[in-house]
């Protein structure tokens, strides 16, 4: 008799409930159980999995890598999806290995290259894979060259952080005075000029950003399923153009991905993201973990998720070619359910404590969250 394969995600996006809804359709026909940790109560993917915790707040990462050795000890885990403190998780890949759960992640050195942009970029580049032109910026005065070099070249300037995830601190530079303009409508990434550089020049905070020019659509994300072996099973890129998504496997996009992925050994699944600089695509960033949107690839037919955990397992499923692309898409807010709680508010007396292994949710709360569901153009 086969036995089940026991999954854990820590404190991973809301959209892994997809990932985690695959894992349980395999087509293996396999059961899978699925832990997950988080430190939001109210995430959805702790409503999604079969047993959940809420993780401690405030952990080192020499102290968290000590709690999920625990969790893993524990929950019996065979298979291991670290986010949080990634870094720190796989350089004890030995460690878990001894407690019998497998790392779905790459090894450390591939994690260390490409948590630094620039150092990423530096590294890509040297293998032949086409970058943008780039700074690096930790003052006002650098700042300010690297902008107007950048606008001499035709370009308009935009920064990020040197090291971060998920667009967070993208901003586009402007020289249009602030004014009721920026406030009409909705938000936006654009920033002027005059108002970082005041920002930067009056903050003891020290910044470490990557300038660069604003690179064109289409935006184009390589999902990867790379061996321990350093070999490809599964490249499919994503397309995003405006509202519209869609599926390429076009070498123009496929082709430095595998260089990346192989090159640096990113093993189990990765994210190799491009745009357009002139008529050449270029890196953009690269992410050393599933992403948010990898169940968008059910739409061709193919299950990553559970690909992966096959090759942690040690069950290679050999090289995967999709058997069909999926029609363009768009992707919605959806429903989810949350795990039911008992709100301070509504009830006279304290609240119970949040149980440490809940069944998944059958009532409760529900929320419209970005689920990422796709529906078809």
């Amino acid at each position: 008799m086969i036995s089940r394969v026991r999954v854990w995600l820590n404190r991973t996006y809301a959209e892994n409930v997809f990932f985690m809804d695959q894992l349980r359709r395999n087509p293996s026909d396999r059961a899978v159980e699925i832990h997950a940790t988080h430190g939001d109560p109210d995430s959805p993917v702790l409503a999604a999995a079969d047993t959940a915790d809420l993780e401690p707040e405030g952990l080192s990462p020499a102290a968290y890598v000590e709690y999920a050795l625990d969790q893993c000890v524990r929950r019996g885990i065979d298979v291991f999806v670290p986010r949080l403190h990634q870094a720190a998780v796989v350089a004890h890949r030995a460690e878990f290995e001894a407690a019998g759960t497998a790392l779905l992640a790459p090894p450390p050195e591939a994690v260390a290259v490409f948590h630094d942009k620039v150092i990423a970029y530096e590294a890509v580049q040297a293998i032949g894979v086409p970058v943008p032109p780039w700074y690096r910026v930790r003052t006002a005065e650098e700042l300010v060259v690297a902008v107007e070099e950048l606008e001499a070249g035709g370009h308009k300037a935009c920064f990020k952080p040197a090291s971060g995830a998920g667009g967070v601190g993208f901003r586009v530079i402007t020289r249009a005075p602030f004014s009721l303009t920026h406030l009409n409508g909705f938000p936006g990434p654009h920033v002027p000029l005059d108002l970082v550089v005041d920002a930067l020049t009056q903050s003891d905070e020290p910044v470490d950003w990557l300038v660069m020019p604003r690179l064109e659509q289409p935006e184009v994300s390589v999902d990867c399923l790379t061996g321990p072996d350093n070999r490809i099973r599964l490249a499919v890129g994503r397309t995003k153009n405006g509202r519209r998504r869609g599926f390429t496997l076009h070498e123009q996009w496929l082709e430095p991905a595998r260089r990346i992925a192989e090159g640096f050994g990113l093993h189990y699944l990765s994210n190799i993201q491009f745009r357009m600089f002139g008529d050449t695509p270029v890196l953009m960033d690269v992410n050393t973990r599933p992403a948010g949107g990898l169940h968008q690839l059910s739409l061709c037919g193919v299950n990553a998720p559970w690909a992966a955990v096959q090759l942690a397992l040690g069950e290679d499923p050999g090289e995967m070619t999709p058997p069909f692309l999926g029609q363009d898409y768009t992707v919605v807010s959806g429903l989810r359910q949350l795990r039911p709680v008992s709100l301070p508010q509504q009830r006279a007396e304290a609240p119970e404590p949040l149980p440490a292994v809940p069944a998944p949710a059958t009532a409760g709360t529900v929320v419209v969250e970005p689920a990422g569901q796709a529906l078809p153009l």
